[in-house]
Parts: C-alpha cells; structure tokens; sequence
C-alpha cells in the first residue's frame, strides 16, 4: 500500500515498502520544502513526477549508482578534455543549468523539473547544499549538470547538452573533481546507456542504504569554488 505523506511530518516510510511495480515508489504527497528534501535524501529516496501528477517519492531496486575510483573516461573523450573546446566550473550558473535541464527535449514529452522543483533546487543551492557545474564554449553556456552533496555522496539530477560531448566533460570533470575531495559514491538514480559508459552500474537497495548511513554525516573536502 501506498503511503501518502502528512504535511506537518517530513518522515519516509521505510526503503523495504517501496512497491515493485512500479520499480521503487515509496510514497506520494508532502511538499518540497528544504527539510523534507533534505529528508529524503538522507533516507535514500528522491522525488520525480510529471506536471499534473502528485508529488511522487522513489527508492528503486537496484539503484544505479557511480563509484568515483571506478570512473572511465573513454579515448576520444579524454582527447576532447585535452584539446580545451570548453571550459568548465561549478556554481556559476546553477538557475541557467537547472532552466537548461528542465526545457524541452526533442525524444521527451514534457519535464519532470516542474517550476515548483526549479524554485525548490534554487533554494537548496542558496543553502549550499545543491551545486551545479557549468559547460562553457567561449562565454556560451553549452552543458551542464546538478545534483545535492551530502557528506561524501553526490546525488546527481539532471544534466544537458547543447554541443558535441559538452554534458559528457562536465560529468567526467565532476567526478575526477569528487574523486579527488574523498567522496565515496554518486547517486545516478535510474540507469541509462550514457552513465554506463562512465562505469555507473546497479547494486542492491540494502547496499545503497549502507552507503548512505556509513558516508552522509562524513566531511569531504569539497571547495566547490574552486
């Protein structure tokens, strides 16, 4: 059965009620405040709905995830980061990459980042909590991505790409980036071919949970002005 979540409560049920069909939800209603998002994520599930639906909470099983020492960055990639087509920093532009995530995309119908996830993101990257990172050619923002960091997780979003392999730079330089600042695991959510490119994989919900309980109180050493 369902659970659908109180207003004056940011409390999840637990990951093993997640029902199997559909893979992974958890729960319905609440609201995207700072603190019940703060909440899901720490207890390891994420928000995704479409315009028109109720706010929906998911914990899949598996869980698709990135281990950053195990990052692989193809020849032809490594080549393009080499040649300096793009210049890429993070927390420059996070509204612009976030309003670039959310618009429309050729092979989708609609997006899952709603107005209200746009404004609720933004309020989270005022916290410092949600970073963005930012795909440059020339002054002409052409890729990029965001996500949450907590502890040493990263918890990636949404990325996009307006040029050849300018997403793909952006996410190989983050987690070159995150590997170095001693962080343990990325967050991919749902698998797709591009991340597997990277090396993300599957493992077990239980095994996710784990992560989330030994890494996300943990400090990094993350400068994200850098």
């Amino acid at each position: 059965m369902l659970t659908w979540l109180q207003r004056d409560s940011v409390a999840f049920p637990p990951l093993e009620k997640a029902l199997r069909e559909p893979n992974g939800l958890l729960a319905a209603g609440g609201d995207l405040s700072p603190q019940r998002l703060l909440a899901a994520y720490r207890h390891g599930c994420f928000p995704w709905y479409q315009q028109g639906q109720p706010l929906l909470w998911w914990s899949p099983d598996p869980r698709t995830v990135l281990y950053p020492h195990e990052l692989h960055v193809s020849r032809s990639l490594r080549k393009r980061m080499r040649q300096g087509t793009y210049r890429v920093t993070f927390d420059q532009a996070f509204r612009a990459v976030i309003e670039s995530c959310a618009a429309p995309r050729s092979y989708a119908d609609g997006t899952w980042i709603t107005r209200e996830m746009q404004l609720a993101y933004c309020e989270l990257h005022d916290m410092g909590v949600a970073h963005s990172v930012e795909v440059w050619r020339n002054d002409e923002l052409v890729g990029g991505l965001y996500g949450l960091a907590l502890g040493r997780l990263f918890f990636g979003e949404s990325m996009f790409s307006r040029a050849t392999d300018a997403s793909k730079v952006g996410f190989a330089t983050l987690v070159e980036h995150l590997r170095d600042w001693g962080f343990e695991l990325i967050d991919c959510q749902m698998p797709t071919q591009h991340l597997a490119s990277f090396g993300a994989r599957a493992i077990r919900r239980a095994t996710f949970a784990q992560a989330l309980a030994t890494y996300i109180d943990q400090p990094s050493q993350a400068d994200w002005s850098a």
